[in-house]
């Protein structure tokens, strides 16, 4: 019996991974030395790549991209979820757009006052491949209040007016099946499902290498929503190891820079290992070249 053939793919060679993009981040690239390569798919919408680093655990890569390290995810989760959680005054039912390793749900679920948490992923290989290799994002599809639907995010908001009363846009960027999640039309369908003092966060990309892009996306927010504030986090596999979020408010009264509810700091140290009340403030504070382009 023959040993199992050792896995490929064209964006690992000599022991590294390399995430190239002349569109997205043109002149630079992210490099993570591989251990072993774990699972190569095409899925329905796009190519999936699942390898053990030597010093990031697992990472997931959808064309060509990185998606997710178990080393650093917690960041991006933390801070997609409770900059827009926290800026409701009693989220009840959430949803999730994307996020299919289950990342943002394990955050979600950590706030009480949420009854429902329903995720909508168009590609369900990410589900099953998560559910396999990164554990400890996927364990929230085992929670109670977690339901799943596998479709187009723009199709299923259509069915719903006046429902969510935060919405959570885990979208990779804006190439290929995550296109549509950047422009105008979609933000006006997250407005509709919302309810009265509904919340919306969506990931913006990076100000360093995206700031047309940043720049567009609030301009389209701020001509649907009373409140549109940019914020972003740290992360060092991310491109120029930051990421950016959109977070809106239907409430015209709301600042979203300052967190409605707060929790204290023992409990805050157990639930959270970026996100902190003080964090969420700094997070709107950005750097001249930046505020200007966004003013």
């Amino acid at each position: 019996m023959s040993a199992p053939q050792e896995l490929t793919h064209p964006l690992v060679k000599d022991g590294w991974f390399a995430e190239i993009s002349d569109t997205m981040w043109p002149g630079q690239a992210m490099s993570l030395r591989v251990k072993k390569i774990l699972h190569v798919e095409k899925s329905l919408y796009q190519d999936v790549l699942v390898f053990e680093s030597t010093d990031y655990g697992n990472v997931l890569v959808l064309d060509g991209a990185i998606q997710v390290t178990e080393r650093d995810e917690f960041a991006y989760q933390e801070m997609i979820a409770h900059l827009a959680l926290n800026s409701h005054p009693n989220p009840k039912r959430v949803l999730v757009i994307g996020g299919g390793d289950g990342g943002v749900l394990r955050e979600v679920v950590k706030h009480e006052s949420v009854e429902e948490a329903v995720l909508c992923d168009i590609d369900e290989a990410v589900i099953r491949l998560s559910k396999q290799y990164l554990p400890s994002l996927s364990q929230s599809y085992s929670h109670p209040k977690v339901k799943v639907h596998i479709g187009d995010g723009f199709k299923f908001l259509d069915e719903y007016k006046n429902s969510f009363d935060v919405i959570i846009t885990d979208s990779s960027d804006p190439e290929g099946p995550a296109e549509s999640l950047f422009q105008k039309p979609y933000f006006q369908l997250l407005h509709d499902a919302l309810t009265e003092k509904g919340v919306i966060s969506t990931q913006a990309e990076n100000i360093w290498l995206h700031l047309k892009i940043i720049t567009d996306l609030k301009k389209d927010c701020k001509s649907i929503f009373p409140v549109a504030e940019y914020a972003y986090c740290t992360i060092p596999t991310y491109p120029s190891g930051q990421i950016g979020f959109m977070i809106c408010s239907k409430d015209a009264e709301a600042n979203v820079k300052v967190p409605l509810r707060t929790i204290d700091e023992d409990t805050e140290r157990k639930l959270y290992k970026y996100y902190s009340k003080e964090i969420h403030e700094a997070s709107f504070v950005l750097p001249n070249f930046a505020r200007d382009a966004l003013k």
